[in-house]
């Protein structure tokens, strides 16, 4: 049976990827653009540090997030000057350490859909008098869909199950930082297997139903990937 805590850390965790989400996606537009499209050098320097969570353990991240954003970081430093406290262990740290943590997840679908533009589209566009920002939101935007929902669901999806760089971060606080996969963690430190068995099925189902959401709107939309 599930928990009244564990009910709290699953808003907590829905609002943590929604917020997420509604944040990274937007923002990796124009640096997703140019590395698909864009020239000049440097970028395969820009795509392996986009990656690089793809392969850092995630409790690396954390720590030196940790380091960072602490009251010597100076990260740290700067959220106090600004106004903003610190970071670590609160909800906008956790926002801060998943943008990160899920960057990869929201640039690389968009990639390959603004990869797939053919550039006579472009061509005509500008021909016909459109400037760069008319291009990418009459042009680009719509035929990137595909690509904006998958980021936009894949970015939820891995915000929904991290565990590591948010423990690092943020903690154990109910409330607060307490996720679900952390909430997960706590049920079988406790050795109380039933709670932890129907957090995890639920994972199980999320993970299933989000899957299945992104391959059925990629096989009706005719993209086969």
């Amino acid at each position: 049976m599930v928990m009244a805590p564990d009910l709290v850390a699953a808003f907590l965790t829905l609002q943590l990827a929604g917020v997420v989400t509604l944040l990274l996606v937007p923002m990796v537009l124009p640096l997703s653009w140019w590395l698909a499209r864009g020239r000049g050098r440097g970028r395969g320097t820009i795509r392996a540090l986009v990656n690089l969570p793809l392969v850092l353990p995630p409790t690396v991240l954390g720590f030196y997030l940790l380091l960072f954003l602490g009251p010597h970081g100076w990260l740290g430093h700067l959220t106090q000057r600004l106004g903003l406290g610190l970071l670590p262990f609160s909800f906008a740290g956790l926002v801060l350490a998943s943008m990160l943590y899920s960057l990869p997840f929201a640039v690389q679908p968009l990639l390959v859909a603004f990869g797939s533009i053919p550039e006579a589209l472009l061509e005509a566009a500008s021909v016909l008098g459109a400037g760069p920002w008319q291009r990418f939101r009459r042009v680009v935007l719509p035929l990137a869909w595909s690509g904006l929902l998958n980021a936009s669901v894949l970015v939820f999806a891995h915000t929904v199950g991290e565990f590591g760089v948010v423990l690092m971060l943020g903690g154990n606080i109910p409330g607060k930082t307490l996720v679900l996969s952390v909430s997960l963690y706590n049920h079988v430190e406790a050795f109380e297997y039933g709670e932890a068995q129907h957090l995890a099925g639920l994972m199980v189902l999320f993970s299933f139903f989000v899957l299945w959401l992104l391959y059925g709107v990629r096989f009706r939309g005719g993209i086969h990937v």
